[in-house]
């Protein structure tokens, strides 16, 4: 039967490279299981709030959602090696885990005691190591900062005395013109230009010790995972392979031309 799955993202369709990666491989899907499978997109918070996409992806309330895994590591901790490792493989090897070192295997017993299936279904190039008011000249300098960090680097700049809080992308440039955070990591140039970090902190650092490659995800609530055919199950893989490959080498490409722009401001 055909069949026909809401999946919100964490991320806006026009966002660089994380958003597009994500629009990218809903039309891909689309394309290539030739109507079996529909996937609608909506952008964060059309359906639910961007942090309680697993929740509802969970209960089944929507179907399918675009993230990424350390979102969740407040719920299960261990997903943070799935997301992100500081000092850690780039993206290549990254990927070799994953698909031929045991990880999705991992991943895939973490998840469906909760009763989600997650796809791979993306891969950054290097972030950048953040956005600050005041320049960085040590350690000692994160002691009290309010910052927005994720993953295992947030774990980092707590034991060096900051206040860590976890936002998704449209509530940082508020909270940051505000003063409710004194800084902020979130990706790539080309996503924190179009972002505007840049109009409120004005010291920006590289490279991006605390996710040097991040891995994005399509989770599935299982029982509608279990539910699909073969070649529905194929082609949503399919996709997101294609995606990964995509995404990886638009995020890479998109580089040069951003730093750029942020110099010019």
């Amino acid at each position: 039967d055909d069949v026909r799955l809401r999946m919100q993202s964490a991320y806006a369709a026009g966002l660089p490279t994380l958003g597009e990666t994500a629009k990218y491989f809903t039309d891909k899907a689309n394309a290539i299981s030739n109507g079996s499978i529909s996937i609608r997109f909506y952008d964060p918070n059309k359906l639910v709030p961007t942090l309680q996409i697993f929740d509802a992806v969970q209960s089944g309330s929507i179907d399918a959602g675009y993230s990424w895994p350390g979102f969740w590591m407040g719920k299960i901790p261990a997903l943070a090696l799935f997301a992100a490792v500081p000092f850690g493989p780039e993206a290549n090897d990254f990927l070799s885990w994953v698909y031929h070192g045991g990880g999705l295997k991992l991943w895939r017993e973490l998840y469906e005691k909760q009763g989600v299936i997650p796809v791979p279904c993306g891969v950054l190039a290097p972030e950048a190591a953040g956005w600050f008011r005041e320049p960085i000249t040590g350690t000692e300098d994160f002691e009290g900062m309010k910052i927005r960090f994720g993953g295992i680097g947030g774990d980092v700049m707590k034991k060096l005395g900051a206040s860590v809080t976890v936002l998704a992308s449209g509530d940082i440039m508020p909270n940051l013109e505000r003063g409710v955070i004194d800084a902020t990591e979130y990706s790539m140039p080309s996503v924190d230009n179009l972002l505007g970090f840049y109009k409120v902190a004005k010291n920006y650092y590289f490279p991006g010790w605390h996710q040097p490659s991040s891995i994005l995800e399509l989770i599935v609530n299982k029982d509608k995972w279990d539910s699909l055919s073969d070649l529905q199950r194929t082609s949503i893989e399919t996709a997101c392979q294609s995606a990964t490959l995509w995404g990886m080498t638009k995020g890479i490409a998109d580089q040069p031309k951003a730093l750029d722009e942020i110099k010019s401001h």
